[in-house]
């Protein structure tokens, strides 16, 4: 026991918590099916609406465009309103959802190596 917490492994049920409680809240920014993807889309460069909807299989106009709202609320994505006709609306990747490019990087890796893993036992 340190100062009265119980100790597991040499870690108190603190440590533990002081660990999870980060990673919660970065699920919570990038949670569901969509957010990633749309972020990994506005990797390769900024994109109007339905580019993204092109890229993002499967997704509909009405989530892309909550979702979008989403990483907007959470500065990850800029939406630039440009003044012509017709007007046109262009979603970027701000500088802070740029600082998640090495998270999907390792989610990659790591989603490549687990299909290889689990493919081998098909």
């Amino acid at each position: 026991m340190k100062n009265g917490e119980i100790t597991i492994n040499g870690h108190t049920l603190g440590e533990c918590t002081k660990s999870i409680l980060p990673v919660r809240d970065a699920l919570e920014v990038v949670n569901g099916k969509w957010k990633l993807p749309i972020i990994i889309s506005l990797m390769f460069g900024n994109k109007r609406f339905s580019q993204i909807a092109r890229e993002v299989p499967g997704i509909t106009d009405k989530m892309l465009s909550k979702e979008l709202r989403d990483l907007e609320c959470n500065e990850l994505v800029k939406r630039t309103v440009y003044d012509s006709i017709p007007v046109v609306v262009e979603y970027s990747l701000t500088e802070y959802g740029h600082s998640l490019k090495v998270v999907i990087e390792v989610l990659r890796e790591w989603g490549l190596k687990h299909r290889e893993r689990i493919m081998e036992k098909v």
